[in-house]
């Protein structure tokens, strides 16, 4: 892990510069869209009506129209709950190719609270058929999952943030693909998933625990739809337990997706590292990490609680 940081919509913002000058068949879609640092100003870049649905509704006309789409509301991380009905109509249903991002967290975001904040995103948009769920763990992966996102024949929703984290993955790093995942350590004592600004987190709680002679296998489940199962049923055939680590609530989000997969092929004791059944509160990204206890100290404490109940 390098000691770098950045945040991943930098990483997605980049990904996009990249690819928009061979790439005549892309359209972005950003209410009040504005100049920025990676330079996506074009015929093709859109400045739409701040209205979430018709914002959908664009995006879907345009896929209609043969065009791959990239649908944007940096400020707004709630139009993808604005346009629900939209995005199941006209995007989902019709499985047309058009990319949904929000970003998540940063100061401004986070001190205006539950208006602000989407932490139900991933469960939202798991229930709809034909969509990818995606969630990038530092700008590396942001980056090449933007490039295969725009390759993929269907709707899909990456979510990023305005939070600076650790770069987990070299610049040249590309085994990123649709329905994957990466371990990143590998031991036989527990098995930690996590995805998103939690990744980081759960390096520092893997080498805690490897002081006290416990070593934890930890997958960044950075795709949540479609799962990788096998990877998942590998590790806890291994290790006999799992703790799941993600900044959503603990409502069917990769715990939910964890615990469905193991239910249904190879029961073990799971818990869960999240945010209860409650919406947002004010404060700093810091703040807010340690209110919720998202935290490598609460993903030992529950790597130790898992262990307890875990049958060798």
């Amino acid at each position: 892990m390098s000691c770098a940081k950045g945040c991943t919509y930098d990483g997605y913002r980049k990904a996009l510069a990249d690819l928009e000058p061979d790439r005549e068949d892309l359209v972005f879609l950003e209410p009040g869209a504005a100049d920025d640092q990676y330079g996506i100003v074009s015929t093709r870049r859109i400045d739409t009506v701040a209205a979430e649905q018709d914002l959908i509704l664009t995006a879907s006309g345009l896929a209609l129209g043969g065009r791959r789409v990239f649908v944007s509301s940096p400020m707004s991380p709630l139009y993808i709950a604005r346009g629900y009905e939209q995005i199941r109509a006209a995007l989902a249903i019709p499985n047309l190719k058009v990319v949904l991002s929000s970003v998540q967290g940063g100061d401004v975001l986070n001190r205006d609270g539950s208006v602000r904040q989407m932490n139900e995103d991933f469960a939202l948009m798991r229930l709809l058929p034909n969509m990818v769920v995606v969630a990038p763990s530092d700008r590396r992966c942001a980056y090449v999952l933007a490039h295969e996102l725009s390759k993929h024949d269907g709707p899909a929703y990456i979510r990023l943030s305005y939070e600076e984290v650790p770069d987990i993955y070299d610049g040249d790093d590309s085994d990123f693909h649709i329905g994957g995942a990466r371990l990143l350590t590998e031991g036989d004592g527990v098995t930690i998933c996590v995805n998103g600004v939690m990744v980081g987190e759960a390096l520092t709680a893997t080498r805690i625990l490897a002081q006290q002679g416990i070593a934890a296998e930890v997958i960044d489940c950075y795709c949540i739809k479609p799962f990788p199962e096998q990877m998942l049923l590998a590790s806890v055939r291994r290790t006999g337990c799992c703790v799941v680590a993600e900044k959503h609530t603990n409502i069917a989000g990769l715990y939910g997706v964890v615990a469905e997969n193991l239910c249904r092929s190879y029961t073990v004791p799971v818990r869960s590292v999240a945010i209860e059944d409650d919406f947002g509160q004010s404060g700093t990204p810091e703040e807010l990490q340690e209110y919720y206890g998202l935290t490598h100290r609460e993903i030992v404490h529950n790597v130790v609680q898992v262990l307890a109940m875990r049958r060798r």
